[in-house]
């Protein structure tokens, strides 16, 4: 793909055009076997963008190859009590397969970058599943590591526990 126009916004929750675009981009990455393989419910694909607006906490942005929705990434403002200082968390990165190779998600963690430093973030944290290699490579590529104080204590592990 030569010669492309490539766009990163901040999507504006109340614009339907962002809107449809966030929907369109998740469920992509929910249908990804990384994201699980299944479609996004309906409840979440009407209910999403109107749940992400009422939480300021919330940073998603787009990114535009030739004026289609190609790529996005949700983060979420936390607070690390070890540095007194606001975090970004990406809860969601995903690049359409048919734009892949473009260093969508590189420039989409760079804008994201600008904005934890606008915050006065002292860090930008993410899960990655340790079978994702392309992922991988991209978050070593932009600078990220495993997590570990000590390294005799290990590196830490994501785990949850489901309310639903």
């Amino acid at each position: 793909m030569a010669d492309v126009s490539i766009e990163i916004v901040s999507a504006d929750y109340k614009n339907p055009q962002h809107a449809k675009d966030l929907v369109y981009l998740l469920n992509a990455y929910a249908l990804d076997p990384m994201g699980g393989g299944a479609p996004l419910t309906g409840h979440v694909q009407n209910t999403l963008v109107d749940e992400l607006a009422r939480r300021s906490f919330a940073i998603s942005l787009l990114a535009y190859v030739d004026g289609k929705p190609a790529g996005l990434l949700n983060a979420f403002e936390g607070f690390s009590t070890f540095a007194a200082k606001p975090l970004l968390n990406v809860h969601d990165i995903v690049v359409v397969q048919e734009f892949r190779g473009l260093q969508l998600s590189q420039q989409l963690l760079a804008a994201l970058e600008r904005i934890a430093r606008e915050r006065g973030c002292c860090k930008i944290t993410l899960e990655v599943l340790s079978g994702n290699e392309t992922a991988k490579r991209a978050y070593l590529k932009f600078g990220f590591a495993g997590y570990e104080l000590k390294p005799e204590a290990g590196q830490a592990l994501f785990w949850q526990k489901k309310l639903v």
